[in-house]
């Protein structure tokens, strides 16, 4: 990998030569815009065919990156001084590196729609230093399950009448493998899949939002039997995860499902486009994750997914900012939503699709995202504790409360509140 990013960077330098002050008027209006979203590259480059219509003279190049190397890539290009002019941006703890004003743009002041975003999203867009804005944020997500129905028919099991209680849940599991098909596509070879699933299962036991304002204040810690038990849940979903589901990697789970060789997938709305795309006589449902009790209301997962910026040493700050204010407007939240089937941030997007208008519904009664809002911040992070923790517990190596004791002794080394605990 090393030899891969290291050939990524010379490409990105070069390229960035562009950008010297005698480079000419062509170039002050070629504006580029770096990426890791890949398969999202028919919506971008329609959009940017959009902006250029409307504003003659100037052209947008959309360059990807694989998201794995995209924000090594991006740190170097920036800490040269150089890189793209409108930049795609991470969330949360992601963003923090490039949440300067000598990288970024600050955004409050320079892009008014902003104010109508919801305070939850910007949260994602937000510097902890100075608490400026530093990106539009482009997607909402939700964490749910996935199932074919399909399948469940075949087993003889009914959908969900909105949501499953947690003995529904087993209840279903146990069904379809009697019938002789695998319940879950989740595997456990990458530990964020499991951090994945732990978001949809585990907040209706810990008490969602309740427990995350508690814990993010200090006022209690990951050992606390509200978030051990909660994950003591997750053991009971083993029997139902595919054969040596130890080694089931991300695509693995994706293909079991898509290939109809599995009846749910825990996972996020993310997956929704991709899964019709790839095969198209699916019958999906989606549900939340299951409560403990019949008539209690689901706590959903949700988190900004990411951002869009404007480097602040792009030579040609007009033409930035104005396609970044483009990326805030309801056209490109209805078309990112209408052709992606993804949640835009953008205020007063309407949702057409029903699976996708259900989960909007749901999350009314939102929570964070645990770790990666409340706890992704500094290294170690939460995520990476966790999910390592999580693969863990789920081979029988780590009990619940191990693993509640080392995240709380792995975040104590940055998160005051829990030293000494």
């Amino acid at each position: 990998m090393g030899r891969r990013i290291g050939w990524a960077l010379l490409a990105v330098l070069v390229a960035a030569g562009s950008w010297s002050p005698g480079a000419g008027a062509q170039a002050r209006h070629t504006l580029t815009f770096w990426s890791w979203r890949g398969e999202d590259r028919a919506f971008y480059e329609g959009m940017i065919r959009k902006f250029e219509a409307r504003n003659p003279g100037v052209s947008i190049q959309f360059q990807t990156f694989k998201p794995t190397e995209y924000n090594t890539v991006l740190s170097a290009a920036m800490q040269a001084g150089k890189g793209p002019d409108i930049v795609h941006l991470r969330a949360y703890g992601a963003l923090q590196p490039f949440a300067r004003p000598e990288f970024l743009v600050p955004l409050d002041d320079k892009v008014p729609e902003l104010k109508g975003f919801a305070r939850q999203w910007l949260d994602g867009a937000r510097s902890q230093a100075d608490h400026r804005i530093y990106g539009v944020p482009f997607a909402v997500q939700a964490l749910v399950i996935f199932y074919n129905k399909k399948l469940l028919a075949r087993a003889g099991v009914r959908p969900p009448a909105g949501v499953w209680t947690w003995d529904q849940f087993l209840a279903a599991l146990k069904t379809l493998k009697e019938r002789g098909i695998t319940p879950l596509a989740n595997g456990a070879k990458e530990g964020w899949t499991l951090e994945v699933a732990m978001g949809v299962l585990a907040p209706n036991f810990y008490g969602g939002t309740h427990f995350y304002d508690a814990v993010t204040t200090g006022q209690t810690t990951f050992k606390s039997p509200q978030f051990t038990g909660a994950l003591a849940h997750l053991l009971e979903i083993r029997p139902y995860m595919p054969p040596g589901f130890m080694g089931v990697s991300y695509t693995d789970m994706q293909q079991l499902f898509i290939n109809e060789q599995a009846a749910m997938f825990i996972g996020g709305i993310w997956e929704l486009g991709y899964f019709q795309s790839q095969n198209p006589s699916l019958d999906i449902g989606v549900t939340p994750g299951p409560v403990p009790r019949a008539g209690e209301t689901p706590w959903i997962s949700s988190f900004d997914d990411g951002n869009y910026g404007v480097n602040a040493k792009t030579a040609d700050m007009e033409d930035a900012l104005r396609f970044i204010r483009f990326t805030a407007t309801r056209e490109w939240g209805q078309a990112f939503t209408d052709q992606l089937k993804q949640i835009s941030a953008v205020p007063g997007v309407v949702v057409h699709d029903p699976l996708l208008k259900e989960v909007v519904g749901w999350m009314r009664h939102s929570t964070p995202y645990i770790m990666l809002v409340g706890f992704r911040w500094k290294s170690p992070t939460g995520s990476e504790l966790i999910q390592s923790d999580l693969q863990g517990l789920l081979s029988g190596r780590l009990t619940p409360e191990q693993v509640g004791d080392d995240v709380t002794r792995g975040l104590a080394t940055w998160f005051a509140p829990f030293r000494g605990r």
